[in-house]
């Protein structure tokens, strides 16, 4: 290389470095500036601005949400915009802020998404009291009843998580911006539920997901929307509460019994995707056959024992006891274990004639009195037609032989004059 080259190039590193230092000496606080990350540190990162000396951003200028670390918002050769927040010439330090120049973006966008109802993805930054706080270009705080469509009690592996969300609330003044991400997910909910309530019908057999229990029955998950099993619904024997039958979690069979897309209401049965009692019990079951069961129902005419899960058989009145039963609550009570003989089984029919009283011996008559069978012989001897006995005649034998005729005795002369 010449000397004449190096002199030049010399002169003109000169005059650039004399630029830079003369647009350096005439930046002042609230500057805008463009550099490129050099150095990450914990509480700082180092920018190159092309000046005499680069710039800092501190950690709480970093971000409008609170950082465990720089790097969580930065990373080294990324080209940033940063104002100016001071210039101390004597320590050679220039301090800038990457949160500001953020912020003021920020607000316009949020404001056009809040208007349009974009949904935006956010990545949770730190979970607080009450909430979940996201970076939007500013503080974004998602509110606990706004995070999920159930409830959640714990919150702390939601850190770091990204999540869909839509803008709720917004006040610049106030610098406010609630976030629902319940919003999107009741939306895409709807959405869904509706699809998947079209393409369901009556009579349909599919695959759920107990979801959760209440006294009056279970919802099932079926891909996504959720069903309602009636505690009536959840199977053929007598359901007290459904924890007894299913648990939160258990995957069942169930049909789809109504379809309610203006309510949003899935009807549906777990019993009724299960062979019926009466189904099972046929063959199980033949007249004669002693059978145990409970009694379930006392009616008027009757009681109803049950002999099998779902299957019901009726002792009538008139089967209870050997004796007169004026009313079914004298020999039975409800819950109570009887024996029964099956006089009549008819699955088909859905009819079982069951008998208490046949499986009791029958109680023993009680033996007349000696006096009423000497009244009632008396009567007989009056009553007869045979020739009249003085019975106070000693010399009259009152023995069976005398006093019985016989009827070829009585008419044996008159039948013979019809020959």
């Amino acid at each position: 290389m010449s000397e004449e080259t190096k002199v030049q190039e010399s002169a003109a590193a000169e005059a650039i470095s004399q630029d830079a230092l003369d647009n350096f000496v005439s930046l002042k606080k609230g500057d805008i500036v463009n550099g490129t990350i050099v150095k990450i540190e914990d509480n700082q990162v180092t920018v190159s601005l092309g000046y005499k000396y680069d710039g800092v951003i501190p950690l709480r200028e970093l971000s409008s949400v609170q950082l465990d670390s720089a790097a969580e918002a930065v990373q080294v050769g990324q080209e940033v915009q940063l104002k100016v927040v001071s210039i101390d010439d004597e320590k050679e330090k220039l301090v800038l802020s990457k949160k500001a120049i953020d912020s003021e973006k920020a607000w316009d966008v949020l404001q056009s998404q809040f208007e349009a109802g974009e949904v935006l993805e956010v990545t949770i930054a730190d979970v607080v009291k009450g909430g979940l706080v996201a970076d939007v270009g500013v503080r974004g705080f998602i509110p606990a009843s706004m995070v999920e469509r159930h409830f959640v009690e714990d919150f702390s592996d939601y850190k770091g998580r990204k999540i869909r969300v839509k803008v709720k609330e917004i006040d610049r003044e106030n610098n406010k911006v609630i976030l629902s991400a319940k919003e999107v997910l009741d939306q895409e909910f709807e959405q869904n539920k509706q699809t998947i309530m079209n393409g369901l019908q009556v009579g349909q057999e599919i695959d759920g997901t107990v979801q959760r229990l209440t006294p009056f029955g279970a919802f099932v998950d079926i891909g996504g929307i959720d069903g309602l099993v009636h505690v009536s619904e959840l199977s053929w024997q007598h359901v007290a509460h459904p924890k007894d039958v299913v648990a939160e979690g258990q995957s069942v069979r169930v049909k789809v019994l109504k379809v309610d897309p203006a309510a949003g209401k899935i009807s549906l049965s777990i019993k009724a995707a299960q062979p019926g009692p009466w189904e099972s019990a046929s063959g199980q079951f033949n007249i004669g056959d002693i059978v145990t069961g409970t009694v379930r129902r006392i009616v008027s005419f009757g009681v109803f024992v049950e002999i099998a899960p779902g299957v019901e058989g009726l002792v009538h009145i008139s089967q209870l006891a050997h004796r007169h039963v004026a009313t079914p609550n004298e020999v039975v009570k409800e819950g109570q274990e009887v024996k029964a003989k099956v006089l009549d089984f008819n699955p088909a029919e859905k009819r079982v004639s069951l008998s208490i009283k046949e499986t009791e011996e029958a109680p023993e008559q009680p033996a007349r009195p000696e006096r009423e069978r000497g009244e009632r012989s008396d009567r007989g001897e009056r009553g007869s037609r045979g020739p009249k006995v003085e019975l106070n005649n000693p010399n009259v034998s009152l023995s069976n032989e005398s006093m019985s005729f016989t009827l070829a005795e009585r008419f044996g002369d008159k039948l013979s004059k019809l020959k």
